[in-house]
């Protein structure tokens, strides 16, 4: 296979992920977000590698663009790796939720490929964090992949990213979790300041 002919399928099949996204599930997951932050609540971001990522960068813009309270405990490099230390990988997410006193008003935003699985040992401190989420009664909200694994099953509004391809699953999963989060901070019913470029006239 050619370089070319592997980008053009890469790109072909993010068109056919973008035409096959939600529209309706999409405005029902900023429909959920604008409830939480007009009864004061905070919202918390949760994921792991590429998902800590976009987890650290939706801090930033829900807080700057859309004037959320918002916070990811992957933000915290010392805590996230004390208690990794002391108390083990699978509940560094839900102390931390615990110490943050999460309530029901809150949300909890997950960004993963496969939302947790505790049989197959992926992602178990997502899995232990949503059900206490579960347990609070805050807004569980998501943008996962394939079939969304824990994540879908508990949330209250999840986008699935549509897969059309497996062995791709992952990178496209991530593309579009950033898409789909410039999306929510773009919305009308959401953002509340222009991101700079925006602003310069």
């Amino acid at each position: 296979m050619t370089a070319g002919s592997f980008s053009s399928r890469y790109l072909e099949e993010t068109r056919l992920i973008a035409a096959a996204l939600d529209p309706e599930r999409i405005e029902a997951l900023a429909s959920a977000l604008a409830e939480v932050r007009a009864r004061g609540g905070r919202l918390f971001f949760l994921g792991v590698g590429g998902g800590a990522a976009h987890a650290s960068h939706a801090v930033n813009d829900f807080r700057k663009l859309a004037g959320f309270e918002a916070y990811a405990p992957t933000d915290n490099v010392a805590e996230l790796t004390a208690r990794t230390n002391d108390e083990g990988w699978s509940g560094v997410f839900v102390e931390w939720l615990k110490t943050s006193h999460l309530r029901a008003e809150d949300g909890v935003f997950v960004f993963s490929v496969g939302g947790g699985d505790v049989t197959a040992n992926i992602s178990p401190n997502l899995v232990a964090a949503l059900r206490h989420a579960k347990a609070v009664g805050c807004a569980i909200l998501g943008i996962v992949g394939r079939d969304g694994g824990f994540t879908a099953t508990v949330a209250n509004v999840c986008v699935i990213v549509p897969c059309v391809n497996a062995r791709a699953l992952t990178p496209h999963t991530e593309s579009f979790q950033s898409v789909l989060s410039h999306l929510l901070v773009s919305h009308p019913a959401l953002q509340t300041a222009p991101a700079k470029w925006e602003s310069v006239r």
